[in-house]
């Protein structure tokens, strides 16, 4: 099928391109490339510099997308902490934006959102109906993206899809990124440099391997129907064990040092994944362990 992924340049996105190219697929990357990198980029794909915040009616009428895979984020907690604004127009505006021009194309969207930073403090692994309490305003930005999707569902006919992702982690990861705490380790253990982890390093994450959340993006594409899914392992890690794996798989003896608690950061944050099993036919089948040997290389 004819698909856009924007972001398509960035960690996620350019996996997703792949896979889709491999599948057969029209593949069209929309990406600022203010994170994207072009040297992510697969060579069956064609390329349109462009910012989500834009019109971007002129642009699908073009490519006519049958699937629409929307990565395109402002994807970091602390920055929608100190520039809200910003974040909103990136998250909302900018989804309502790509909902808006895939519409005349009854295109289906599968949205990348988060779990982590919707359901706030877990006291189990939580599930897609389990309240909502986010503690940053990336959390609310991509909460209120799910309900516009949720509301053209009910308003138009469309089957847009939902992806609440875990603490998503793999090759080409950029490090400046905060969900990105795997790339940060082992980058900083690569070079040598002092590792620093914040709060205690008690504070849980579920670590799901960037290959899996490719997976469940295609299934999701398979599917003739919205709804809104999580994407994790189920288990959950602390930064502490993150931090011990890493330098096993590194084989380096470096040392972490500890310093305040950010803002906006959970302290416990692990996702029910048995709905995405039953619905999609998918499960996370990399191994952390496993994962990070493949990062790490």
């Amino acid at each position: 099928m004819r698909a856009a992924v924007t972001g398509g340049a960035g960690f996620i996105g350019s996996h997703v391109v792949d896979a889709l190219v491999a599948r057969g697929d029209e593949v069209h990357v929309v990406d600022n490339f203010a994170t994207g990198r072009r040297e992510n980029l697969n060579a069956a794909a064609a390329v349109h510099e462009h910012d989500i915040r834009e019109p971007l009616r002129p642009l699908f009428d073009e490519i006519r997308p049958e699937l629409v895979v929307h990565l395109a984020a402002q994807a970091d907690v602390g920055t929608s902490v100190e520039r809200p604004l910003f974040d909103a127009d990136v998250n909302v505006v900018g989804t309502v934006n790509v909902l808006e021009a895939a519409r005349p194309h009854d295109a289906q969207l599968v949205f990348s959102s988060t779990g982590g930073a919707i359901y706030g403090e877990c006291e189990r692994p939580a599930r897609e109906e389990d309240e909502r309490r986010p503690l940053s305003p990336y959390g609310t930005a991509k909460l209120a993206a799910e309900e516009y999707l949720a509301t053209w569902n009910r308003l138009y006919g469309t089957r847009h899809i939902a992806l609440r992702f875990a603490n998503v982690y793999g090759p080409r990861q950029l490090a400046k990124l905060e969900g990105g705490v795997v790339a940060i380790f082992t980058d900083r253990l690569r070079a040598g440099e002092a590792v620093t982890i914040f709060g205690d390093g008690e504070q849980t994450r579920d670590y799901v391997y960037v290959g899996d959340v490719v997976a469940a993006v295609v299934a999701a594409s398979n599917r003739d129907g919205g709804g809104v899914f999580n994407v994790g392992t189920g288990a959950e890690t602390s930064v502490n064990e993150l931090f011990e794996a890493c330098r096993r798989v590194a084989e380096v003896e470096t040392e972490a040092t500890h310093a305040p608690a950010r803002a906006g950061d959970v302290l416990r944050s692990v996702l029910d994944v048995s709905r995405a099993e039953q619905e999609l036919g998918w499960r996370p089948r990399t191994r952390l362990e496993d994962g990070l040997r493949l990062t790490w290389g």
